[in-house]
């Protein structure tokens, strides 16, 4: 079926599924789907029930998409902000196309989402990093051999070329950098570069990246950057750093520490998205209390 027809048919029924009328999309990566607890007025639906889409297969990638409304439990007149967050994505890793890995994104997009904010778990490159620190991206380099715009270009979607001289919106990074500090969590920032895994690097391979000049280092989020870039969605991304690359430390690197660091930075990173969100350029918003 065409890209489009496919991407119609998944919106039209997450539509007729839940009342909310999401501005911010969300993308939550490996161990950082507990920000959902925070989300009011929830409908959620598995992967599984939505046209076209498919589940994730790895651990911390719950597989659901959760619709519903987001304020700053601090701030009692805070904006409630209508949000579509995926909870888990797909990798290329697991044997899936660009196509496939991007669909959710390029579907939260088609619901009319203004701002795509994407988080995921990396490996610190830069020697300052240390484990559960969080980088802001404001850059990448995309190194996984592929591009979900690869193919005949859907001009209804967006241009053949699209520039991405600002991947990454300045608006929405120092929204993120105010809030930071408004809550005193420390904010790194960096080049993300994605690789496809599912193998971590090499120290050989890390050195080569940081002269490259990356400082984290991960296996998802550029295809969903790319995707919602070509749609004319602006996007912000965070890394939560939950271990030091290989050749960086003598220490054996594996999913479980992976996960155990991403615990370890979820707290932070949840504080920093309530205070971040509200703010977020052109949310629309809605007043606490109102039905969504």
């Amino acid at each position: 079926m065409h890209l489009q027809k496919r991407l119609v048919e998944a919106a039209r029924f997450i539509e007729n599924n839940s009342p909310i009328k999401p501005r911010l999309g969300i993308v939550l990566g490996s161990g950082l789907g507990s920000y959902v607890d925070h989300v009011k007025n929830t409908v959620s639906i598995p992967y599984d029930q939505i046209p076209n889409f498919l589940a994730p297969s790895v651990e911390g990638h719950e597989g659901r998409l959760v619709l519903g409304t987001v304020t700053n439990p601090k701030s009692p007149n805070s904006p409630a902000v209508p949000v579509a967050i995926l909870q888990g994505r797909l990798h290329l890793y697991e044997g899936h196309s660009m196509d496939q890995v991007a669909f959710p994104t390029r579907t939260l997009c088609m619901l009319g989402i203004d701002t795509l904010l994407l988080t995921n778990a990396a490996g610190g490159i830069n020697p300052s990093f240390r484990e559960a620190d969080l980088m802001l991206i404001n850059d990448h380099i995309n190194l996984m051999g592929d591009n979900p715009l690869r193919g005949p270009n859907l001009k209804e979607l967006g241009p053949r070329f699209p520039d991405l001289t600002e991947a990454y919106n300045k608006e929405c990074q120092e929204v993120l950098r105010q809030a930071a500090a408004r809550v005193n969590v420390t904010l790194r920032e960096g080049v993300y570069v994605a690789l496809s895994g599912p193998t971590y690097e090499t120290p050989a391979e890390v050195r080569m990246l940081r002269a490259m000049g990356a400082d984290a280092v991960g296996m998802s989020t550029v295809p969903e950057t790319i995707a919602a870039n070509h749609l004319g969605v602006r996007v912000a991304a965070i890394s939560c750093i939950t271990n030091l690359a290989a050749g960086i430390t003598s220490q054996k690197l594996t999913h479980a520490e992976v996960m155990t660091n991403a615990g370890r930075a979820v707290t932070k990173l949840l504080s920093l998205l309530d205070e971040a969100i509200p703010a977020l350029p052109h949310v629309q918003v809605q007043k606490s209390g109102d039905k969504p």
